[in-house]
């Protein structure tokens, strides 16, 4: 039987009446930190290699930042009211996959703020760190239990590996003198399980039935591990080569393939859009990093028109949400 999730759907409860509560806040929607703070740190690079959007990018870390403590604020009170429903989602098969986005966001965060306050950014990312790594083992400990469904083979059971490629891309210049090697092994835990991953999602996506249309945003996450590989990589070795090369022109060929499957009409809006975000995010930062040290006009235009088209859609995301929360159909049952 086929257990996708969906975002802020109680699969216990019969709906009879439309209920706005906290209960309902879906923990996926912690990706639009992930987005957001990707997006902040797209526009400081663009400020740093090309002085053009740098304050812009100060900007919305902000607003990351902020709506990162509302968000963690709403889900403690669901945590504290409505226990039930966080343990369930914690033990869903594949709804506990984005309590990742958590993680994640913690650790860019770490890297907005680090520029603006060394401590608070250390801090972020390692206690980002910490639990991505807890997150990793429980995931992997839970899949080689056995009896896991076919069909759960979805793209967020990438979150928990990109999240560990996340510690190396923020944390390659931290100063403790254990961060090095703490940084490789990010690295490898996250190279080795996205790779597997990926492998065992192409496969169910290419055999089994495509995903409910509540699922199609997801797809792009499929990008997440090459993008995120090639930041994580180049970060903690210090250079672009052939192989850095291969990773990023990759990601860059599905993002353009999987364009054609996610951005549809026929998809209506839900907090599971913002799964887009993150990976275009990092699809963003590698095209303006691999623009800048190849210094091709070319590739200098292909970035630029993945950092507006990224803005552009974060932003309809954000108009989306607000107005879903405002007319209580964010929270409703």
């Amino acid at each position: 039987m086929n257990t996708a999730y969906t975002p802020a759907v109680d699969t216990a409860r019969a709906v009879t009446v439309s209920k706005t509560s906290i209960k309902n806040l879906p923990i996926n929607l912690f990706g639009s930190v992930m987005g957001l703070a990707g997006l902040a740190l797209a526009w400081r690079l663009s400020g740093q290699y090309y002085g053009v959007g740098g304050s812009l990018g100060e900007a919305i870390g902000a607003l990351a930042g902020l709506v990162f403590v509302l968000l963690t604020l709403g889900y403690l009170t669901k945590w504290v009211k409505h226990p039930a429903a966080v343990k369930a989602e914690f033990n869903h098969p594949i709804a506990s996959n984005f309590f990742g986005t958590v993680t994640i966001a913690l650790l860019l965060l770490s890297a907005v703020a680090g520029a603006h306050n060394e401590w608070l950014g250390q801090a972020l990312w390692i206690l980002g760190s910490a639990l991505t790594v807890l997150l990793a083992g429980f995931v992997v400990y839970r899949l080689l239990s056995g009896n896991q469904d076919p069909l759960n083979a979805v793209p967020a059971w990438l979150i928990p590996g990109v999240a560990t490629l996340d510690i190396a891309v923020t944390g390659a210049h931290m100063p403790m003198a254990w961060a090095t090697e703490f940084n490789l092994f990010a690295l490898a835990v996250g190279a080795v399980l996205a790779l597997v991953f990926f492998t065992r999602i192409f496969s169910r996506l290419v055999h089994e039935a495509a995903p409910a249309k509540g699922m199609v945003p997801s797809l792009m996450i499929l990008i997440a591990p090459f993008e995120v590989g090639f930041l994580a990589y180049t970060n903690v070795f210090g250079e672009i080569d052939r192989f850095a090369s291969v990773l990023f022109y990759f990601g860059l060929f599905l993002f353009v393939v999987l364009s054609f499957k996610v951005f549809r009409r026929d998809v209506p809006f839900a907090p599971s859009w913002w799964a887009i975000s993150f990976p275009i995010a990092a699809l963003s930062n590698a095209a303006l990093k691999y623009a800048h040290a190849q210094d091709s006009s070319v590739l200098m235009v292909i970035a630029a028109v993945i950092l507006l088209f990224l803005t552009v859609a974060l932003s309809v995301l954000l108009v989306k949400t607000l107005t879903s929360l405002f007319s209580g159909k964010l929270l409703a049952n």
